[in-house]
């Protein structure tokens, strides 16, 4: 790309999850980057996590009313249609106000009424699908959006093929730069450079089953002499404290949150993860041996299919929710003792890494929009 493009305005629309909020604030700053005129407006769902995560990263953001639809049966989904509509009429309001050369969405509530809102007014729009399988908003607006940014294969099952490019997700460039940190990371976390280390990420809230797994399995990993980073999220960050207790400081490390997620990543000999897109684009970047416990609280149990595109290229180990107790300390301890199944993942998932997909996906929106 030019390192100067001409001035752009941009809405970037979603949320609802790291998973989204990360790559929209990736792509802004690209935006900013290749030419710091540019004006971004976010758009995003009111009471979610990007309300605060947006302004905290320096851009404005407007709120919809909007919420998802209950996969239960439940009353509040009578009103979802109202919703909806009244959240395009906002949406064309702030377009016609705020005038963009393109709309973005990465996912999440609010990019369904933005999008359609834009689509309507002509305004070229970008769908930026970070999972192997595309949800059924995603699904409905491929018929108006302009371009469609992937990170898998076989994305034309879901897309037309000739609106589709392979950008991969834009990730948090802090977080996969670990090169030489490795000491530094030993000491952030007091830990042994001669043992060997897990970490095991719980997500920012708590994943039930990994944290229950390796909770039950404090003993076996003592015994095996294997440090670990824990991050259990805030949820279960008292049970998990609790119980590694008995274990005094046989480098067992509990964060309820870890803010310098590169040195986690540096000091870990494995990793233990969910599969959400914004993860996976991580650990094929770091390319550390995984194993991956799929979340099955999300819509079209998309992070099982996440999974299984790794685990069909011999990149990824994977356990199911459903046997975590049972299965997900064993299969870690397993893989750690196994440097030769270790550099067969190490290799196979760095291959699959997709490096600068903000530029990409900058890229595909100038070119949207000439």
């Amino acid at each position: 790309m030019n390192s100067q493009q001409r001035k752009i305005k941009v809405i970037i629309s979603g949320g609802g999850t790291g998973g989204h909020i990360f790559p929209a604030i990736s792509i802004a700053n690209e935006l900013k980057r290749v030419n710091a005129e540019s004006e971004i407006l976010f758009v995003g769902a009111e009471g979610r996590m990007e309300m605060e995560k947006v302004p905290a990263a320096g851009y404005k953001i407007v709120g919809l009313r909007i919420t998802g639809i209950q996969r239960k049966f439940d009353l509040r989904n009578l009103s979802l249609p109202f919703k909806v509509i009244s959240c395009i009429v906002k949406a064309r309001s702030i377009i016609n106000e705020f005038k963009p050369d393109a709309a973005v969405g990465v996912g999440g509530y609010a990019s369904g009424p933005l999008l359609y809102a834009a689509s309507m007014m002509k305004v070229p729009s970008l769908i930026q699908e970070q999972n192997s399988f595309a949800g059924i908003t995603n699904k409905i607006l491929s018929k108006r959006a302009k371009k469609i940014c992937v990170a898998y294969d076989g994305m034309q099952n879901y897309f037309p093929k000739k609106k589709i490019a392979m950008t991969g997700n834009p990730v948090r460039q802090d977080v996969i730069n670990i090169q030489g940190k490795k000491e530094e990371a030993l000491t952030y976390f007091n830990l042994d450079g001669n043992k060997k280390t897990i970490l095991v990420i719980g997500g920012s809230l708590g994943a039930l089953s990994i944290n229950e797994a390796v909770r039950n399995g404090l003993q076996k990993f003592a015994a095996h002499d294997i440090q670990l980073v824990w991050q259990s999220g805030k949820n279960s960050f008292a049970g998990a404290k609790e119980a590694a207790k008995e274990f005094g400081a046989k480098g067992i490390r509990i964060h309820d949150f870890i803010s310098r997620m590169d040195l986690a990543y540096a000091v870990a000999d494995v990793v233990v993860s969910r599969a959400g897109a914004s993860s996976v684009s991580e650990l094929e970047l770091v390319a550390k041996p995984s194993v991956l416990v799929p979340s099955p609280n999300v819509a079209e149990d998309h992070q099982t299919k996440n999974a299984m595109a790794l685990v069909n290229k011999e990149a990824v180990l994977l356990v199911r929710d459903s046997e975590a107790n049972g299965k997900l300390v064993n299969t870690a301890i397993g893989l750690i003792g196994d440097s030769e199944k270790q550099k067969v993942l190490s290799e196979n998932i760095s291959k699959l890494a997709m490096r600068n997909s903000a530029e990409r996906i900058v890229e595909e929106i100038y070119s949207m929009i000439k």
